[in-house]
């Protein structure tokens, strides 16, 4: 008999990617994916540390669960409850102390051992026991050599992970300590899953890591044969033109970015590779040169720039998002004002903005001059609103002009569709659900601060592969020269 798995996922896409591995994971077991906890026999709860205050959310789920798993328990039944992910990682034992009903906890480089771990929890299992399985060590091998293939992606659009970990130990982020040291796939087995994606039905390929262009993958078995011909280690901008040939895969995006890793290589592939969408998510934090000294960021403010000015050469139209802390310990205002000029001076399609919050472990919760609150929240409120309307004149920029959708899912309203511009805005068509899966000519009509609204180009023939693909934006007029 099948068993229920809900898995809950918190954070960046790399939990999105992780969750469904575990469900790979757990497929041979016997457990397939539910919509909801209700009735689960297996709940996991996926966390994410960079959050402020995520581990008691952890908590106060669990404190629900708790309830969920007595009830199935008094009718005769059970429930397992994981934690896993960076929370996991990071307060294994805090978490089996303060709530021994959880079974499982593990870090994200173990979920390739769950099996073992559901059967020790299994076997351990009875009402009112206390203590459950802890495994949160960074094993020596790669979890990547133990797992299943992937499961066929659920849509038109597929997160897969080419690089996990980080060297950089900005002071404020506890990622070196949750997902440990950097380790890159080898470009065969990159390649091999994202052609198994696409032929499962993936027409866009998003490429995670923590900090994915310092992407530095063993080079292909065939190149390395071929005795001087390939170094033995690639780039992301090599891997990404190497991906592009891949027959039906229409669109690469890739994500999360260091300013520091943007090589020539990379940046050139931005302007010579159709496939490689013109969004590039690359945070910043501050633009204040104190400020990303005391971050630890390695880069100064005018470095950002130069490397936004080289894109913006190879690729005119490329859009920017990023991320930014406000309120860093000994942030001052004239730290901030620099970094409310370099979101002026750089102009941004969307970001991600946040007060600092200490996270514990890390370098900067034990700095001096910690920014009060009331300060925090008011520098964040004027740099919210900047970046607010950096964001409606670039959606606003949009009306009128024509841009490649990929069409991936049905509307809320009859005969309506929902793609992706290239920028990666939500936009909403009027079409025939026999579109779905195509990249179509739609001439944007109006703008909401989150989304676009189009029309169907009718004449304009429907794109079905990215090679030679032109993804500016066009005037009307042009979709029909």
């Amino acid at each position: 008999m099948a068993k229920k798995l809900f898995i809950k996922t918190y954070g960046c896409q790399m939990n999105v990617y992780d969750s469904a591995r575990m469900a790979d994971v757990l497929a041979p077991l016997g457990y397939c994916p539910s919509e909801s906890a209700d009735g689960a026999d297996m709940v996991i709860l996926n966390t994410c540390h960079i959050r402020e205050k995520a581990s008691e959310k952890v908590f106060t789920e669990l404190g629900r669960l708790k309830a969920r798993k007595r009830a199935r328990q008094a009718e005769g039944g059970d429930m397992i409850i994981a934690v896993a992910g960076c929370v996991a990682q990071a307060e294994g034992e805090e978490i089996m102390r303060r709530a021994p009903y959880v079974d499982v906890v593990l870090g994200p480089q173990t979920y390739h051992r769950l099996p073992e771990m559901v059967a020790r929890a299994s076997r351990a299992a009875r009402p009112g026991r206390s203590g459950g399985v802890l495994d949160t060590e960074f094993p020596v091998e790669s979890k990547f050599d133990h797992l299943p293939e992937a499961a066929a992606p659920q849509g038109l659009t597929a997160f897969l992970t080419v690089q996990e970990g980080c060297d950089r130990f900005c002071t404020f982020c506890v990622v070196p300590y949750t997902r440990g040291a950097e380790f890159s796939r080898s470009v065969d087995e990159v390649t091999a899953e994202a052609r198994r994606l696409v032929a499962a039905g993936a027409r866009e390929i998003t490429l995670l890591g923590q900090n994915v262009n310092a992407y530095h993958g063993g080079s292909p078995r065939v190149s390395v044969a071929a005795a001087g011909s390939s170094p033995a280690e690639w780039g992301l901008g090599r891997l990404i033109r190497h991906l592009a040939e891949i027959a039906g895969l229409e669109r690469i995006r890739y994500t999360t970015s260091h300013p520091r890793d943007m090589g020539d290589e990379l940046i050139e592939a931005h302007g010579t590779v159709p496939a490689l969408m013109p969004y590039l998510h690359l945070p910043v934090q501050s633009g204040s040169d104190r400020v990303l000294a005391a971050m630890n960021r390695q880069h100064a403010a005018d470095d950002y720039r130069r490397v936004v000015d080289r894109l913006r050469r190879v690729r005119p139209d490329i859009a920017l998002s990023s991320d930014f802390i406000v309120g860093h310990p000994g942030e001052g205002d004239a730290d901030f004002e620099d970094t409310l000029r370099l979101v002026e001076d750089i102009g941004y399609a969307q970001a991600y903005s946040f007060k600092y919050s200490p996270r514990p472990g890390t370098p900067a919760a034990a700095l001096p001059n910690q920014v009060p609150d009331p300060v925090k929240s008011a520098r964040l409120e004027r740099l919210q609103a900047l970046l607010r309307g950096q964001q409606a004149r670039f959606n606003g920029a949009c009306v009128g002009r024509v841009l490649p959708i990929l069409l991936d899912r049905a509307g809320r309203h009859r005969g309506q569709l929902v793609g992706r511009s290239p920028y990666l805005q939500p936009v909403q068509v009027a079409a025939a659900t026999d579109l779905l899966g195509s990249v179509a000519e739609v001439e944007i009509r109006s703008a909401e601060p989150n989304s676009l609204t189009g029309s169907l180009i009718a004449d304009a023939p429907r794109v079905t592969t990215s090679h030679g693909a032109d993804f500016g934006a066009r005037r009307p007029s042009e979709a029909h020269a």
